[in-house]
């Protein structure tokens, strides 16, 4: 295949096993005149075991605006581009979105190639009573704000990324405020060590007491009466801006379909 001229692809690389890479991932990084990604030596790796030449220029969060003019410039040239991760599709929790941006309004055109990513790896084998989930990226990292968002995501299946040095307390600080909650964790996806456990969160945490290592996603489920749960959480949220109860009803009554008095009711209990 030839790259097309004034071209930008998005290309994702393999999250843990090398061999995870398409054919035409390939192709196309071994015929475009550049590829753009996070640590140039982490991307070498990868280009070295199949045997491609590019040349690589590094872009990451820290330097993402300074060179949008650097690769604009490039396309007007004529010259295609590759951009990469260090693994997984750019732009889910990675570096890319200013650039491809920047790239729309200058008229260039963008082509994503599928690929290798951690949530789809994920979910694919794990089970849900449905296909509706909410993917959060990184889970914050204050104990604050993970109750906030366990409990604003009670109606739903919520998914995110978070590190093995602060997932435990991340999974402590969610059963806090859920403490009937099951979750899914998976770490070290497509690698030697991979594993995938399912199960409420004490058990999660007596499985993990000894510690635990590589990349994780995590998925906690919806509570069984997750629509009660988020017309507290909503009512709440309203009520630490200063709405009064009757405000409240009238707010979630419109914007969800609720019955009024109802909602003002639960108002007045919380």
């Amino acid at each position: 295949m030839t790259a097309r001229k004034y071209q930008f692809y998005i290309v994702p690389t393999p999250i843990g096993n090398i061999k995870d890479i398409t054919l035409r991932a390939i192709e196309v990084l071994k015929e475009v005149d550049i590829i753009a990604c996070e640590d140039t030596r982490v991307t070498q790796k990868l280009l070295n075991h199949y045997e491609i030449k590019t040349k690589c220029v590094s872009y990451h969060k820290y330097n993402e605006r300074e060179r949008v003019d650097f690769f604009l410039n490039e396309l007007r040239e004529g010259k295609t581009v590759a951009l990469v991760s260090d693994a997984g599709t750019p732009m889910i929790c990675d570096p890319g979105s200013v650039i491809v941006e920047e790239l729309l309004k200058n008229g260039f055109s963008v082509n994503s190639l599928p690929g290798a990513c951690a949530v789809t790896t994920f979910l694919s084998q794990v089970p849900r009573g449905g296909e509706e989930f909410t993917f959060i990226g990184f889970i914050p990292r204050s104990e604050k704000q993970i109750t906030e968002v366990a409990k604003k995501y009670a109606g739903s299946n919520f998914l995110f990324y978070d590190s093995p040095e602060r997932i435990l307390k991340t999974l402590k600080a969610i059963h806090s405020v859920r403490p009937e909650a099951k979750i899914a964790l998976g770490r070290e996806l497509s690698k030697l060590f991979e594993e995938v456990v399912y199960d409420t969160i004490p058990n999660v945490l007596e499985h993990f007491k000894d510690g635990i290592k590589g990349e994780i996603v995590c998925m906690v489920y919806a509570e069984a009466d997750s629509e009660d749960s988020e017309i507290g959480f909503r009512i709440q949220e309203l009520k630490s801006k200063g709405f009064k109860d009757k405000e409240i009803a009238v707010i979630l009554a419109v914007l969800f379909g609720l019955n009024k008095n109802e909602v003002y009711k639960r108002a007045l209990e919380l």
